[in-house]
């Protein structure tokens, strides 16, 4: 299978802030790549390299095997992108603002009429389709932005972080739209904060942090980099965390981690159910008040506390400041 999207030594820097150090990626095609990171990792300035709206300092990247430097009309006629912020004409209707995006995709009168019909529709805007975007709420802009870089039947989709500023009705409704969009043999790159939207949707994931990749692989794999359970308590009198440590440091495959501020111990350990059995028979007569206990795996928050050191909604020092720029007309949105 080849690679709709390939990335080699991608390096940009603005001023003294080093955006990208020679970021690597691939993505086959038909396939949903989640690009993860917190805050100012270089999520967007990845993509909006990829979409032709900014130049790498070096490197190379390809997108349905053209290079994006060399020939960026060609890309721009491939490809949608949703960005962070809807981009939408507040002064047009919802239809005219899809009919004229299928303008300026030279698709026709006829066929962006046809389009933003059916656009419309599949993601209930219908009732709302002649009204000015302005009236429109937050999360329904969302929604004419996405259907928007989707007009054109794109072959590779950029959805930076799609699902911001959307309810979790309206969030569960555009995942299932990117399940069938990938289903259907669309090529999507996404990147989110929201750890269970990649895990659900994306078939690989690479991880970036300070312009570098710092992991990739699928979730389970991501997840096993971490290690494999975890016993947790959480306890009405943090004083009493230091014992307990004691009595199950035994149990742990590797140090146990205290939050005396939230009164919760969490001990990596393995062996399943047995485990969590000979821990209570530790603790049985102890004179902490546990008021919640539990065994369970690692998930993709996890993932980014281990891999990075800060949460996926943390703000590091090298931020992905990259600059607003003009979207060109004809292509990328």
């Amino acid at each position: 299978m080849s690679n709709a999207i390939l990335v080699e030594e991608l390096q940009k820097r603005f001023g003294s802030n080093t955006a990208l150090a020679g970021v690597d990626l691939a993505v086959p095609e038909g396939s949903v790549l989640g690009l993860l990171g917190p805050n100012g990792a270089g999520k967007t300035t990845v993509v909006r390299i990829l979409t032709t709206l900014l130049q790498p300092d070096a490197g190379r990247a390809e997108v349905a095997g053209i290079d994006v430097l060399r020939e960026p009309d060609r890309v721009r006629s491939l490809i949608g992108l949703t960005g962070q912020y809807a981009a939408v004409d507040e002064y047009l209707t919802g239809f005219e603002n899809l009919e004229m995006v299928g303008r300026l995709y030279r698709l026709g009168k006829r066929e962006s009429r046809e389009r933003a019909g059916e656009l419309l529709e599949r993601f209930d805007l219908a009732d709302a389709a002649n009204r000015p975007a302005k009236t429109y709420s937050g999360g329904m802009r969302r929604r004419l932005d996405i259907a928007a870089s989707l007009i054109a039947r794109p072959r590779v989709l950029f959805l930076d972080e799609p699902t911001t500023g959307l309810d979790p009705r309206s969030r569960l409704g555009m995942w299932e739209f990117i399940a069938d969009l990938a289903g259907g043999g669309t090529t999507i790159l996404l990147t989110t904060q929201y750890l269970e939207e990649a895990d659900r949707l994306a078939d690989g994931m690479v991880v970036i942090d300070r312009g570098r990749v710092i992991a990739r692989g699928t979730a389970d794999e991501l997840k096993a980099q971490v290690g494999g359970q975890r016993l947790e308590f959480a306890v009405t009198d943090a004083g009493a965390l230091p014992a307990m440590v004691e009595l199950l440091r035994p149990l742990a495959v590797d140090e146990p981690h205290v939050d005396e501020q939230a009164r919760r111990l969490s001990i990596p350990v393995s062996g399943g159910a047995e485990v969590l059995a000979e821990a209570l028979r530790r603790l049985d007569g102890h004179t902490a008040d546990i008021f919640d206990v539990g065994l369970r795996r690692p998930d993709l928050d996890d993932v980014f506390l281990a891999l990075t050191g800060h949460a996926a909604e943390d703000d590091p020092a090298a931020a992905d400041k990259t600059p607003a720029e003009p979207v060109p007309v004809g292509g990328t949105r």
